[in-house]
């Protein structure tokens, strides 16, 4: 076990400035000051506080993915169901809400599993990973440009799904190692 200091003191905030905003992102500049006096400017997104949801939608034996276009790459990715959590949902209701939306279908057990965050020096970008089992054809309209397509992927050839190259965003291989570790603890969901 790690003696990590849990407790250490955070930086002083002594000035918050918005330095720039799009439509869908806001910059904001924030002055610290840290414990031994060193100060410092950091830049980060802000104002992305409620949360996602990346659902590992388990089926027969197989993982359930979406192929999506991804604009910052310009290419079609392949991962799990993902999305935003709206005003006053819960976790589990914003995971059954967007597996219906990308997927198709509901699912009668979630079970939210972990949580990860990308890159914290720069964003407040928590995503919550949800197992989905026991799952029924029920489809949501989403807020997708078109209509993504469903690849049922099998859990026991996860180092094919590893290995390709429309399968590389962190997120969805971070929630592929925690689903894999999480149905070895419950096998009964595979």
């Amino acid at each position: 076990m790690s003696n990590i200091d849990k407790d250490k003191t955070l930086p002083q905030i002594h000035q918050r400035e918005i330095v720039a905003e799009s439509r869908f992102f806001r910059v904001e500049r924030v002055d610290l000051e840290f414990t031994n006096g060193a100060t410092r400017q950091f830049e980060r997104m802000a104002g992305y506080s409620r949360g996602a949801v990346m659902i590992v939608a388990v089926q027969d034996g197989d993982f359930l993915l979406v192929r999506e276009y991804a604009a910052g790459t310009h290419t079609y990715e392949l991962g799990f169901p993902k999305g935003l959590i709206d005003q006053g949902e819960s976790i589990l209701e914003a995971a059954n809400r967007e597996l219906k939306e990308e997927a198709g279908f509901g699912a009668r057990e979630l079970k939210a599993i972990h949580k990860v965050n990308m890159a914290p020096t720069f964003f407040n970008a928590q995503m919550n990973i949800v197992i989905a089992h026991d799952l029924y054809p029920e489809t949501l309209p989403g807020d997708e440009p078109e209509p993504l397509e469903l690849v049922r992927w099998p859990i026991d050839q996860a180092d094919e799904l590893l290995a390709r190259e429309d399968f590389i965003e962190a997120r969805c291989i971070a929630a592929l190692f925690l689903a894999q570790k999480w149905l070895k603890e419950h096998p009964d969901y595979a």
